[in-house]
């Protein structure tokens, strides 16, 4: 065995591991399957919550723990079951709702919940308030006024201001929220993503590997936006495939080529084949 080999392969979904055509090339699932066939784990690490994560797995035809809702959510899709959750709760969720609110007068509001499973029925999984505009399609949206998307706890708050740059509304929100709770996104297209204070892809990440009993030196991780980050520095490889934020890039060990050239494959490819 080559003594270099991760011991932990951990990777981003959207804008890294799968294409422009939101799917797994055949090259990736196959050096996955590799990666798993050896004995070595694979999980994923992304901003998407559990009741996304099953198209992934069709993909890869690998059933992996996933990090969820930027390190907020530990889940297994294998048995369906969400095994750990750090949730916002709804005094800090209404404290974080004026703060946006005052600095972005024309933001709308979201709340990411999560129930025992990834489609659990008794949890309405995702609430807005009137006039949010969603980033992207998501036909699970359940609108409600403002104080009853407050209302309860969750794993991660939604601002969407679609006429501003993600960048843009971190920068104006930062320094009212300090650091009561984590700000950070997964596209710049006017949408930030609030977690509870300290809760990243690095810290659901960490939670991982101390269950699969594998130091953080042993881990590569791929990612591609800002949400990533924090989990590149705190392995010992981080790689960022060639359309990755500047960010992304700058806190990779190396960059790969672009998701829809298959970056992730070509890496794991010098170990697995």
């Amino acid at each position: 065995m080559n003594p270099d080999r991760p011991s932990l392969v951990v990777s981003d979904v959207d804008g890294t591991l799968i294409g422009r055509d939101e799917r797994i090339s055949a090259r990736t699932r196959d050096v996955i399957a590799s990666v798993v066939a050896s004995g070595t784990p694979f999980i994923l690490a992304t901003g998407r919550p559990p009741r996304w994560i099953h198209p992934v797995v069709d993909g890869l035809g690998y059933a992996p723990l996933a990090v969820c809702a930027n390190g907020a959510v530990i889940y297994d899709s294998e048995t369906d079951r969400v095994l750990s959750v750090a949730a916002l709760d709804v005094e800090t969720l209404t404290w974080l709702s004026e703060i946006a609110l005052d600095v972005l007068p024309r933001a709308g509001l979201a709340a990411e919940r999560v129930g025992a499973s990834a489609h659990d029925a008794a949890t309405p999984q995702f609430v807005s308030s009137p006039g949010y505009e969603h980033a992207w399609l998501n036909p699970e949206d359940t609108e409600m006024s403002e104080d009853e998307v407050l209302a309860a706890p969750a794993v991660k708050l939604l601002i969407r201001v679609p006429e501003m740059s993600s960048q843009a509304m971190v920068d104006a929100l930062a320094p009212r929220i300090g650091g009561r709770a984590d700000l950070t996104f997964s596209t710049d297209n006017g949408l930030i993503e609030v977690s509870a204070s300290g809760i990243t892809k690095a810290s659901g990440l960490a939670i991982v590997a101390e269950r699969l009993g594998v130091q953080a030196s042993k881990i590569v991780a791929f990612g591609d936006m800002p949400n990533d980050v924090p989990m590149l520095n705190l392995v010992g490889r981080g790689v960022a495939v060639e359309n990755a934020h500047p960010d992304a890039k700058a806190a990779a060990s190396e960059v790969t080529t672009t998701n829809w050239d298959d970056g992730v494959a070509k890496v794991l490819e010098r170990w697995w084949s």
